[in-house]
């Protein structure tokens, strides 16, 4: 409740002085003084920072191509079931084996292929999402330590992230750094050392 109180304060604060860039002149409060309303503020959008974070999109794009493997591996393997499973039924109904033990064990070897495309299914959905959330970690490593880098010459006291209408229902475009944030890591990336 406190913080809200401060965050209204120092908007109401930046609107009242008519200052446009309220979120870069602010005073840093002095050291040791919870709820100052001098308190330096600014916001980043993750949807926008998502959509044009150059290391992010890249990790998009492998992991789409992957999800695409995967989604054509399976899609060759069911066909390939599914094919020999009705030359299965067409061979059964036109008494096509040599001996009711030789469809027994079709039938099985065909039940095997039913379970091997379902153990592969899982391990291969198991794998995609413990990469997505690998690469879920390294954005939210790069993207923090570019803020404590970033931070040691703005000197903010709170960074905020804003998603959709997540926590942040309004704020002054002026406490918006999402661009200045974009352009640092994007200046940051080299795609080339990631390969």
């Amino acid at each position: 409740m406190n913080g809200l109180l401060v965050m209204a304060t120092v908007l109401m604060f930046a609107q009242c002085s008519g200052n446009n860039n309220a979120a870069t002149s602010a005073v840093a409060p002095a050291s040791g003084v919870a709820g100052s309303s001098n308190m330096k503020i600014a916001y980043v959008e993750i949807d926008s920072l998502l959509t044009k974070y150059n290391f992010w999109n890249d990790l998009n794009e492998v992991m789409i191509q992957k999800e695409e493997n995967i989604r054509t591996t399976l899609n060759e393997k069911a066909k390939k079931l599914d094919a020999d499973a009705k030359e299965f039924q067409r061979k059964y109904e036109n008494n096509g084996f040599a001996s009711p033990e030789r469809a027994q064990q079709e039938y099985q070897r065909i039940q095997k292929q039913q379970q091997d495309l379902q153990v592969l299914q899982q391990k291969l959905s198991d794998e995609l999402a413990s990469e997505n959330q690998k690469n879920s970690l390294q954005l939210r490593d790069s993207i923090n330590s570019f803020l404590k880098i970033y931070n040691q010459t703005k000197g903010y006291d709170l960074i905020i992230s804003n998603t959709g209408f997540d926590n942040l229902l309004y704020a002054n475009p002026a406490y918006n750094i999402t661009q200045e944030i974009i352009d640092g890591l994007n200046a940051r990336y080299n795609p080339s050392s990631k390969k």
